[in-house]
């Protein structure tokens, strides 16, 4: 390629791309223009960048390009507008994104959990692999409870919190490994079930579930939501349909990363009532009605606040920029 003869040839549509990246208000007609000057700047700047590597050239087309998509996306240099927009816009709009395969991660889970209990409370051969008969007692009688109660609060919150974030960060972030979030949710599920069956051998399945509710609830649902992500992003991978597969794992594994974000943050919510509300000697209804209250916080942020920013337009990722860019009408 003749880098100056090309540059030459798209000089006028560059500088139309630069004048149009400096606008904060857009006629239709202008919106339009940008979309049509900012995609096909990128096809030009692949073009330079394949064939010519860095150049001085590709770089302020690059420049221009990054206007324009600032542009398109309506960021403000007020950090706080942007948090604001993070949390009200971006974050609820790609959890709404998986608010079904949430559900169906979360219905997997419940039912292998119950298989696996079922299966190891008709099968004592089961129960003895998880220890002899004098530990699984000790585990039920006192072990369980006094996991709640022996560190303090604000240690036992950390804990938890930091535990259950890694988990929910590993099965977004790993989520381009097939099968790896399929994975820890069918680990997770099994644990749990195993773990209720040791309770009931001991005639204590009413202890676990009141355990477990206040928290839990919220807990274990950021956690499969958590696996929805990982699943939506390895299934982006391998059927990206109209994408290329590098294009289609770019695009949504960008966008389902703010999950991973929004989901530190429920399991911190989760991590205060297991480290504060849990342990405490309150009526029960009062402790799980706490949880409940949390994960339907959590469940209206995801399928009602979600829905309002996805029908806006925005889905949590780039594409979101092309749609937005048609909506910049002037004022």
């Amino acid at each position: 390629m003749d880098l100056d003869a090309y540059s030459a040839a798209h000089r006028e549509e560059w500088d139309r791309l630069a004048q149009l990246g400096k606008k904060r208000r857009f006629t239709g007609a202008e919106a339009d223009e940008l979309i049509d000057r900012y995609q096909s700047g990128a096809s030009q700047l692949s073009a330079i960048t394949t064939t010519s590597g860095q150049s001085a050239q590709g770089d302020r087309l690059s420049l221009y390009l990054s206007r324009a998509r600032l542009a398109f996306t309506g960021v403000s240099s007020n950090a706080l507008a942007q948090v604001i927009r993070f949390f009200a816009v971006q974050l609820p709009a790609a959890l709404y994104r998986i608010r079904w395969l949430s559900l169906a991660v979360s219905a997997a889970s419940v039912i292998v959990a119950v298989v696996y209990g079922l299966w190891a409370t008709a099968n004592p051969l089961v129960l003895e692999t998880l220890g002899s008969a004098s530990t699984r007692e000790q585990y039920a009688m006192e072990d369980f409870v006094n996991y709640y109660s022996d560190n303090t609060e604000a240690a036992f919150t950390g804990y938890v919190w930091t535990n259950n974030a890694w988990i929910a960060t590993q099965s977004v972030a790993f989520g381009i490994i097939p099968f790896f979030a399929p994975y820890i949710m069918f680990t997770n599920a099994q644990s749990l079930g195993l773990t209720g069956a040791m309770m009931a051998e001991f005639d204590r399945l009413d202890v676990f579930f009141l355990y477990i509710s206040p928290h839990g609830q919220l807990e274990l649902y950021s956690i499969f939501v958590a696996g929805a992500a990982g699943i939506f992003i390895s299934w982006s991978w391998i059927a990206p349909g109209g994408r290329t597969r590098a294009q289609a794992l770019a695009e949504d594994g960008r966008a389902l990363f703010t999950v991973a974000v929004g989901l530190t943050l429920a399991l911190l919510l989760s991590g205060l009532v297991e480290g504060f509300v849990t342990r405490q000697d309150w009526p029960w209804p009062i402790k799980i009605g706490i949880g409940t209250v949390a994960l339907a916080a959590f469940l209206v942020y995801q399928w009602v606040q979600g829905r309002r920013a996805f029908l806006a337009g925005h889905t949590g990722d780039l594409d979101e920029f092309e749609s937005g860019a048609k909506r910049l009408i002037a004022a």
